[in-house]
């Protein structure tokens, strides 16, 4: 459930989100982006981010040699590292951009931020987390059928 939920916000983002903001001004741009990214830092959005990682780690352990299991676990391996490694970092970049207000270039801002680059990263981690979220449903019906 958890990896299935991490999807669907990755999948919301680029379907919807970023080519919502897309058409919007620099300092919408900037002022929305960031206003999103302080907001899901909170409980419920970590929870199903790490929680998907821990969570399929533990069937892999439980469930030892079970190929969808293990796929999954490094599909969404790679989530979380393309998360850290690039998104977050870009993300914080924007961030220390400061207040759009008092930005004086915000196109260089939003440049800099480099809007093309996150969302290749992130159509990545939306097929990686809705692939891994696909290994995981299919072993469950593997398991139903060995039972």
């Amino acid at each position: 459930m958890t990896t299935g939920l991490a999807a669907g916000v990755f999948g919301l983002y680029q379907h919807t989100i970023m080519r919502g903001l897309a058409h919007t001004d620099d300092r919408t741009f900037i002022g929305a982006f960031q206003a999103m990214d302080r907001a899901i830092i909170n409980p419920w959005f970590m929870t199903s981010f790490l929680g998907a990682l821990v969570l399929t780690a533990a069937a892999a352990f439980l469930n030892p040699g079970k190929p969808w299991i293990i796929a999954a676990f490094v599909l969404y391996l790679a989530v979380v590292i393309i998360t850290m490694a690039i998104n977050v970092p870009l993300n914080d970049a924007l961030k220390a951009a400061g207040d759009p207000d008092r930005i004086a270039d915000l196109a260089a801002a939003r440049e800099h931020f480099n809007e093309a680059r996150w969302s290749a990263c992130n159509l990545v981690r939306t097929i990686a987390s809705t692939t891994a979220f696909g290994f995981l449903c299919w072993a469950l019906v593997v398991r139903g059928q060995t039972r």
